[in-house]
């Protein structure tokens, strides 16, 4: 498998299982429905656990552009293999919004609140103050790269050979995940990275949805800003550490 397609079959099952978590708790008529936040930050850590051990032997599942280039700023992952990571997040991202709507359908057609319906693709403020949810999804950004920038391979002591899932653990990443959701994610649902916010709230847009609503693209650019500011500081603290 190919990085290119190993980043959008990972971030494809990365949005399938999270924002079909959303789906199970939000939306009327399933069973999990008003399940609540736990049972969110759950599904968001075990769907990056299931992306991490698909794609990580071939692309490093970034799965995130912020991770990408935060990666890059730091120079552990090569500029010029960014823009195919990006293609490829955005295009995984996508189709996973996509089959969690069609899957979810009849489910949509049974909910008449829109703002429910556009929780289950992308994210938006519990209170809205651009600069407060700027800086919660920068630092919880910031956490995520950090981290993953600490993290090294475990090697086989006889020959020093790769062993387990590539430059991302799997085990960690998620729970890295979770975490940020419990402590850091409910002022503005954590997305942590673009491509994750982007891609469903494309899919939002153009699914026919009765009831819709407002597909929330002012706010759009703040899980876009807060990632990447979060991921260069992220990098350019880590730099300067060593």
């Amino acid at each position: 498998m190919t990085p290119f397609v190993s980043e959008i079959i990972g971030t494809f099952l990365l949005i399938l299982m999270g924002c079909g978590v959303n789906a199970n708790v939000v939306l009327q008529k399933t069973y999990g429905n008003s399940s609540g936040w736990i049972v969110i930050t759950t599904g968001w850590g075990l769907a990056v656990y299931t992306a991490v051990v698909v794609a990580g032997p071939y692309s490093g599942a970034h799965l995130n552009p912020a991770v990408t280039i935060g990666l890059a700023l730091a120079g552990e992952f090569s500029i010029y293999d960014v823009p195919q990571y990006l293609i490829a997040q955005m295009l995984g991202a996508m189709l996973g919004a996509f089959f969690v709507w069609l899957m979810h359908k009849k489910h949509f057609d049974a909910t008449e609140d829109g703002d429910s319906k556009r929780a289950v693709f992308c994210t938006a403020p519990a209170i809205p103050n651009r600069f407060l949810n700027i800086l919660g999804e920068l630092l919880g950004t910031f956490v995520l790269v950090f981290a993953v920038l600490y993290f090294t391979d475990a090697t086989n002591g006889n020959d020093n050979s790769i062993i387990g899932l590539g430059s991302l653990g799997a085990l960690p990443v998620a729970l890295i995940v979770w975490g940020i959701g419990l402590s850091l994610g409910g002022t503005t649902g954590y997305a942590i990275n673009p491509a994750r916010d982007l891609g469903p709230r494309i899919v939002h847009t153009l699914v026919p949805l009765k009831n819709k609503g407002s597909n929330g693209w002012s706010y759009s650019w703040v899980p876009i800003l807060g990632p990447t500011l979060g991921a260069a500081i992220a990098a350019y603290l880590s730099l300067w550490l060593q």
